[in-house]
C-alpha cells in the first residue's frame, strides 16, 4: 500500500510545469489581439495580393487566370524593372550613408558631448524622424526648387553654375531624393547607436587609451564590433525604408522627371489605382516583399551569429 501511494503521488516535475504552461497561455492571450490585427491587416492582404498576382483583373470585372505572366511583365517592361534598380540605388542614401555617418556621429558625441549638450544634440538629430514624411517631402521640395534655398545660397556664394532644378534634373533627381532620406534617417541611426555606445563598459576604452590607441583604433576595434546587433537593426529598418519608399518620392517628384525616380511603391500605385492593372501591381508588390526578405534575412542572421 505504501508503494502504491508513492506511485500515485503527483510528480514534482508535473507540478513545476503547471505554472510555466499557465504563464504561456496567459502570454498568448495577451498577444492574441495584436496577432488578430496583424493577421487581418497584414497576412490577409498579402495572401490576397499573392492571389491577384496570378490573374488579369481591373478591380471590378471578372478575373482571368494568367499564371506567371504578371511576374514576367515586371521583368520585361523596362519601367517596372528600372523601378527596382532605383530602389536599390536608394539603399546607398537611405541605409549605408545614414548608418555609416550615424556610427561616426554617435562615437564623436560619446567622446566629446555629455550632459545637457549631448541630450540637446540627440534631440535635434532625431527631430526629422518625428516629422511626417509627407511634410518632409514638401519642405525639401521648396528647398531644392529652382528658386529654393539651396540654389539661392549657391548664387550668393558665387557658385551659380551649380544651381539647377535638383528634383527636376534627370541626373540629380534620384540623389536629391536620397539626400532627403539621409536627412530623415540619420537621426534615428545616430540616437540608436549613441544609446548602445553608452552601454559599453568604459574600462574597455580606458584600457585602449593606456595601450596608446587613438580614437580611430578605438572606433574600429571596440565600438564597431560591440555594436553589430544595433548596426543590424539600423540596416534592417533603413533598407526596408529604401526598398519600400513611397511618401517622400511621391510628394517630392512623383516618380519623375520621366521615370528617373520611379520606385516600386510608385509603380504599384500607378498600376493599381491609375491603370487598374491589379495583377501586375500585385506581382510587383510580392516581388518587392521577396527582395526585402532576401536582403534582410542574411543581415539578421549575420548580426545574430556575431553577437553569439
Amino acid at each position: 500500500m505504501k508503494q502504491r501511494s508513492f506511485l500515485l503521488a503527483p510528480r514534482p516535475e508535473a507540478n513545476s510545469r503547471r505554472p510555466i504552461r499557465r504563464e504561456l497561455v496567459v502570454g498568448w492571450l495577451f498577444a492574441l489581439p495584436a496577432l488578430a490585427f496583424y493577421a487581418l491587416f497584414v497576412l490577409v492582404p498579402f495572401l490576397m495580393s499573392l492571389e491577384y498576382s496570378f490573374f488579369r483583373w481591373d478591380g471590378i470585372g471578372v478575373m482571368k487566370w494568367v499564371g506567371l505572366k504578371n511576374y514576367l511583365t515586371v521583368f520585361e517592361v523596362p519601367v517596372l524593372f528600372e523601378s527596382i534598380i532605383n530602389a536599390f540605388k536608394l539603399v546607398l542614401f537611405f541605409s549605408l550613408i545614414p548608418v555609416g555617418l550615424g556610427l561616426v556621429v554617435a562615437s564623436v558625441m560619446h567622446k566629446v558631448a555629455a550632459g545637457t549638450f549631448g541630450s540637446v544634440a540627440r534631440t535635434i538629430l532625431f527631430l526629422p524622424q518625428v516629422i511626417p514624411l509627407v511634410a518632409a517631402g514638401i519642405i525639401w521640395g521648396w528647398i531644392l526648387a529652382m528658386p529654393g534655398l539651396l540654389n539661392e545660397t549657391l548664387r550668393a556664394t558665387g557658385l551659380e553654375s551649380w544651381a539647377r532644378a535638383w528634383l527636376g534634373d534627370f541626373d540629380w533627381a534620384l540623389p536629391a531624393v536620397g539626400m532627403i532620406g539621409i536627412w530623415v534617417l540619420l537621426g534615428f541611426c545616430t540616437v540608436l547607436l549613441a544609446t548602445a555606445i553608452a552601454k559599453i563598459d568604459p574600462s574597455l576604452f580606458e584600457s585602449a587609451r593606456i595601450d596608446g590607441s587613438n580614437w580611430l583604433q578605438e572606433f574600429l576595434s571596440i565600438t564597431v564590433p560591440l555594436l553589430r546587433q544595433e548596426i543590424g537593426v539600423c540596416l534592417t529598418v533603413t533598407i526596408i525604408a529604401a526598398l519600400a519608399a513611397f511618401d517622400i518620392v511621391y510628394v517630392s517628384t512623383g516618380g519623375g522627371p520621366g521615370n528617373a525616380t520611379a520606385v516600386p511603391g510608385i509603380q504599384i500605385y500607378i498600376l493599381a489605382f491609375t491603370e487598374q492593372r491589379i495583377g501586375p501591381a500585385s506581382a510587383l508588390a510580392v516581388l518587392l516583399m521577396v527582395l526585402v526578405l532576401l536582403v534582410i534575412l542574411p543581415i539578421q542572421r549575420l548580426t545574430r551569429e556575431e553577437r553569439s
